[in-house]
């Protein structure tokens, strides 16, 4: 029974990536003839089936970017570069794709440590620092082990060197690795969709307006209370915006 459903499921699984590859072919012939929006709807046919990729975001991204929808561009380029972050072709898109935008927000630069740490977190994902700090325990293992069973005073002296900087790594890569894998879970970055939208200092309709934001513009959500979303720019400045005007990265 069990190989049966497998089966069955094997199946399905297959006509599914058939069906969206000859889905994603067609939107890209409708994108080459000009036909932006005819190519938004095969794209769109294939993120309902719950498939996800960086090139459908970024062929779905050019072709909203052709429209000048300004919101749905940024949006599909920004979850593009989540899926391939070193993509520079989509950095590219995404900056001509901002240059629309109305909001000039400034980006609140890190000084002294907090600008070293974050270059250096920077520099791998948090399960890759992990498993460099899994791969150094080992490797403090091993060679803690030829110290303590060899008896050359030299290789005594080099084992115990290399497995103490071995120790050392491990102990730095578990601490980033922690840092940013908080960072991540805090990281909650959202698109304004609204044309125009104004910015309360409280949720709800009757507190004051503290500023205005345009559509594009990206935003890190902080809390959220019934139909309202607590926003933070990066220029440091909070409020609360109604969740129809926001689209959650």
């Amino acid at each position: 029974m069990n190989r049966i459903l497998y089966l069955i499921l094997a199946l399905f699984s297959t006509g599914i990536f058939a069906q969206n590859q000859t889905l994603f072919e067609q939107g890209n012939k409708l994108y080459n003839d000009g036909k932006y929006a005819e190519a938004i709807q095969k794209y769109e046919a294939i993120l309902e089936t719950n498939n996800h990729s960086e090139a459908l975001y970024f062929n779905l991204a050019n072709a909203h970017y052709k429209l000048n929808h300004i919101a749905p561009s940024i949006y599909y380029y920004e979850k593009a570069l989540q899926l391939a972050p070193n993509d520079q072709d989509i950095k590219n898109n995404l900056a001509f794709a901002k240059n629309m935008t109305i909001d000039a927000i400034e980006i609140m630069p890190d000084a002294g440590f907090s600008k070293l740490l974050r270059k250096v977190t920077d520099l791998m994902g948090f399960d890759n620092w992990a498993k460099l700090a899994v791969a150094s325990v080992i490797l403090f293992v091993l060679i803690f082990l030829i110290y303590y069973l060899t008896y050359s005073t030299l290789k005594k002296r080099l084992a115990f060197i290399s497995s103490n900087l071995f120790l050392f790594l491990a102990v730095i890569s578990l601490v980033i690795a922690f840092h940013k894998f908080n960072e991540s879970k805090k990281d909650n970055p959202a698109i304004i969709f609204a044309q125009e939208t104004v910015i309360k200092s409280e949720p709800n309709n009757r507190s004051q307006e503290i500023f205005r934001l345009h559509e594009g513009t990206k935003v890190q959500i902080l809390d959220t209370v019934n139909l309202w979303k607590e926003i933070k720019l990066s220029d440091g400045k909070t409020g609360w915006i109604e969740n129809d005007d926001i689209k959650e990265l």
